[in-house]
């Protein structure tokens, strides 16, 4: 019985997730959302690593921990599990077999780690030479860092981001910060997912599969965007400046009488605005701050001046008053305020699935908005081999 569900973009691509934690997953869920057959291959008795990531937990009907783990949840929607131990010979007869009738295999294994297995790149493409075969690793599968682990973190501070983020050093809080979330992590997803479906799309012409070496490293050093072209073109690292823009003045946060909220200024004439806002209209004229060039110059007495009034304000009246002229504003919600606001909720960012376990799962929406093959939600992040006999059967069987 075969088990084709919607008719996404990408109905009828197999794709074979090898995968685990989060950047081969979420460029796995994403193809999923999309419409793609993924099948998430994992370990018997334990699986993805971050199945054991918990607390939270997944509560059930009672409120009690289940055994499915909220970082789990996050990257593994619309895939089907099946549990393979490919240690064994009979493992690796079993994932060669379903990569043969395969579009695309997702693998994050360390350097080399699969040809052990006879299920590198090299040995799956003899048996099948269409395959888009994508390694995700922390460095690639070259250079002098190949064969090291990488992970995330380790990325976010090698690959300069860690020296962008954070307050200057010197400030109370100063020093480096990762971002709150594994960001290089899902940038490498995104990445991945935009690489595979560039494959297709060659192999849709030539008839050829490929292999994609993706590392978090380079794909941490290519999302410096400004501020690796700053050091380029100016010659000097750029430091952390909290929430300071290098290029931009005003565009940070700043204090209100009871919180912080948000300003970003982007051209001459929101900054007149703002001015007129704030009870300030000379300094919209004010030649030291006029233009951005200027203020950038001036940006410590500016900054300065706009804060002594900000304070005098609760941040709602502040934010009112600003969308009202047109000025870029907003709050620093935390993610009870994020799931609770408006336009959040009218976009439909958080939606209920069917758990076995739970009843229903929350989950966070795809933002992919598609007219004529729009994301569908057809299954929960499966349990652990929630799917082996099905997916064997459609796969091995239905052919």
């Amino acid at each position: 019985m075969a088990h084709a569900i919607n008719a996404g973009a990408l109905a009828g691509l197999k794709v074979l997730d090898l995968s685990r934690v989060l950047a081969g997953p979420w460029a796995g869920q994403l193809l999923a959302d999309l419409g793609a057959d993924v099948v998430k291959v994992e370990r018997p008795g334990s699986g993805d690593d971050t199945r054991a990531w918990g607390p939270p937990w997944l509560p059930d009907g009672d409120g009690n921990p289940t055994s499915e783990a909220a970082y789990y949840l996050s990257a593994n929607r619309n895939k089907r599990s099946v549990a393979i131990d490919i240690a064994t010979p009979e493992g690796q007869a079993l994932v060669r077999r379903l990569a043969e009738r395969a579009d695309v295999v997702l693998e994050n294994f360390k350097v080399g780690g699969l040809a052990q297995y006879g299920l590198d790149y090299a040995s799956l493409a003899a048996v099948n030479p269409r395959l888009i075969y994508c390694s995700i690793t922390g460095f690639g599968q070259d250079g002098p860092y190949a064969q090291r682990a990488g992970y995330d973190f380790l990325i976010q501070g090698m690959g300069g981001l860690m020296s962008l983020t954070g307050r200057p050093d010197g400030e109370p809080g100063g020093g480096p910060m990762k971002v709150g979330v594994a960001l290089t992590d899902v940038m490498t997803g995104l990445y991945a997912s935009n690489a595979v479906l560039a494959a297709l799309a060659h192999r849709e012409r030539t008839g050829e599969g490929q292999h994609i070496d993706l590392a978090l490293l380079d794909v941490q050093v290519a999302v410096l965007a400004n501020q690796a072209s700053n050091y380029l073109v100016g010659g000097a690292a750029p430091r952390r400046m909290g929430n300071a823009h290098p290029n931009i003045v005003p565009y940070q946060e700043f204090a209100t009488a009871d919180g912080y909220m948000i300003v970003a200024v982007g051209n001459d004439g929101q900054f007149r605005k703002l001015c007129e806002v704030l009870g300030r209209p000379e300094w919209g004229s004010d030649e030291r701050y006029a233009t951005n060039p200027q203020r950038v110059r001036h940006r410590a007495e500016l900054v300065a001046g706009i804060h002594a009034v900000t304070v005098t304000r609760a941040t709602a009246d502040w934010v009112a008053r600003m969308e009202g002229a047109g000025v870029p504003c907003g709050p620093i919600n935390t993610l009870d305020k994020v799931f609770d606001d408006p336009q959040v909720q009218a976009r439909g960012m958080r939606i209920e699935m069917p758990h076995p376990l739970a009843g229903t799962v929350p989950l966070v929406a795809n933002p992919i908005r598609m007219s004529a093959t729009p994301v569908t939600y057809h299954r929960a992040p499966p349990m652990l081999g929630e799917h082996t006999d099905e997916v064997l059967a459609d796969w091995l069987e239905n052919r």
